[in-house]
């Protein structure tokens, strides 16, 4: 396979919920833990996030100034600072807005610590922001003139940082690109015994505005697991 063994690791509330109110219940801290218990387990070398979810959880809505002068065209090539990471964390971050202010996470999941920045792009980021990212030491990669192409992106995380097995968390449009590419071989369910509710929560699966009408994706089940206190793992894969 030229590209990496994808899972889709989620938790969501009963009605199939990964934002809401149901997330700052008392009762749902144990779930978070099953839930990071299980993402470890995988044992993957890279996860993926989209931006809103790694600016709230990592880079605190921090600003980098980017008005610096004279900054020269920089090529619209991929950037590889460091190959031989032991863990990676891919960052969507479309047009560059995430203020990094190292070029790894260290914080967060126990295994965590270390993971080296992969930001993903489109060619319509800023030279200042490249510039910025250069000199952090972050590593980037193009997904795409105006918009990305999953597809590319994953080819390139296997070929460029020896990726076998990613792991991706949401949110919703990211899960849904995803899967109306084609591109998710396993999906990992945490399910919280709590029902949502609200009509404007994001679900585990949306369509964002770029993407062609999706077409039904078959799942099959390959593995059920109760949790303590009514919860529930459930495993599928695509083929």
């Amino acid at each position: 396979m030229e590209r990496p063994y994808i899972i889709c690791h989620m938790l969501t509330s009963l009605d199939g919920k990964i934002i809401g109110d149901f997330l700052d219940a008392e009762r749902t801290q144990h779930f978070i833990e099953q839930y990071e218990k299980i993402h470890d387990g995988y044992e993957c070398k890279a996860w993926m996030c989209g931006r809103v979810t790694l600016e709230e959880h990592f880079t605190f809505g921090h600003k980098i100034d980017l008005t610096t002068e004279n900054i020269s065209t920089i090529p619209r090539t991929d950037y590889v600072d460091n190959k031989d990471a032991k863990t990676y964390v891919v960052a969507v971050d479309p047009s560059g807005k995430l203020g990094w202010t190292k070029n790894y996470i260290s914080q967060g999941r126990e295994n965590s610590s270390g993971d080296h920045i992969v930001e993903v792009l489109t060619e319509q980021v800023s030279d200042a922001y490249l510039a910025h990212l250069q000199k952090l030491g972050i590593s980037y990669i193009f997904g795409g003139t105006e918009s990305l192409n999953f597809t590319v992106v994953v080819e390139k995380l296997k070929n460029l940082f020896s990726i076998e097995r990613l792991i991706i968390e949401g949110g919703g449009v990211l899960n849904g690109s995803f899967l109306n590419k084609g591109l998710i071989d396993e999906l990992s369910l945490v399910f919280v015994p709590i029902a949502d509710g609200a009509s404007n929560s994001m679900t585990l699966f949306e369509t964002g505005n770029y993407l062609k009408r999706p077409q039904p994706v078959n799942f099959f089940l390959k593995g059920v697991q109760k949790l303590d206190d009514g919860g529930l793992w459930l495993r599928y894969v695509t083929k």
